[in-house]
């Protein structure tokens, strides 16, 4: 008896949720997220969205607040998300929601990953 979790990236999330009207594989994958006791959403603002896919992002967020613990990871502050996404209010709305009773962690700081392929190519 543990905790449903499920992980994805941004991409494979607008994917999903685009495709879940023509494909069981990705209603699945919406359904499973729905029923998950934690969500993991990881990339979010690697690459770009349409204003559609921003809708639909905050569709998500919205039904999953408060029903369920939410883990997001993004390369942009928040600051940024209103160019991302395209809209300030939905930006103002999809915020609101992933941020009330939240712990925010800012990482900062040299990329693990760069650091270990600086040592690789440097021997």
């Amino acid at each position: 008896m543990g905790y449903k979790v499920s992980f994805t990236t941004m991409d494979r999330l607008m994917y999903h949720l685009k495709t879940q009207d023509i494909s069981r594989k990705s209603k699945s994958k919406i359904n499973r997220i729905y029923s998950s006791d934690l969500v993991i959403i990881d990339e979010i603002g690697y690459l770009p969205i349409s204003h559609e896919e921003a809708n639909m992002f905050f569709q998500l967020i919205s039904n999953l607040h408060e029903q369920t613990s939410i883990i997001i990871t993004s390369n942009k502050g928040f600051e940024e998300w209103s160019e991302l996404l395209q809209d300030v209010a939905l930006t103002t709305a999809i915020l609101d929601r992933l941020t009330y009773r939240c712990e925010i962690f800012n990482m900062t700081g040299k990329s693990y990953r760069l650091e270990n392929r600086k040592s690789l190519f440097n021997d």
